[in-house]
């Protein structure tokens, strides 16, 4: 089984992507680069419909500061990752743990209410990638406060 270093730097290499990604939505929403997401998340909203001009706008903005969110999110993840929890603090842990699942479920919830079934898919995928370094240190970090 993978030591906590290994954990621990996969959790930190998780932060260092969604902040990358989050940077990257922010800056390159309403390009072509970004069309992958537009094709699974508009037609959940559109249909087959095109989208007009102004509602572009108003999506690019919501990816903009949605990605700012994600970039400050991933920020806090890397230096939680690197800080706090490699040194095995208890709040650390129990933070990620309480985030994560806060996250999890109301993104992932109503994306499911809204039928945009990509993001669920892609909260499930990064749920997954933030979740196994918690679930396989939760016995480094015991039951006492921080270390």
């Amino acid at each position: 089984m993978p030591s906590f270093s290994f954990w621990q730097r996969w959790l930190f290499v998780v932060g260092i992507v969604v902040s990358v990604f989050g940077v990257l939505m922010a800056l390159l929403s309403g390009t072509p680069l970004f069309d992958l997401f537009n094709r699974q998340i508009d037609p959940a909203f559109w249909g087959a419909n095109a989208v007009d001009s102004a509602t572009k706008q108003f999506q690019q903005w919501l990816y903009g500061v949605w990605g700012a969110t994600i970039a400050g999110w991933g920020i806090i993840l890397t230096y939680i990752a690197r800080y706090p929890f490699s040194k095995k603090e208890r709040w650390a842990w129990n933070c990620l743990v309480f985030g994560l699942l806060v996250w999890f479920v109301l993104d992932t919830s109503l994306s499911v209410f809204y039928k945009v079934y990509f993001n669920a898919a892609f909260n499930t995928t990064l749920l997954i990638l933030a979740g196994l370094p918690v679930v396989f240190t939760r016995k480094d970090f015991g039951r006492t406060s921080d270390k």
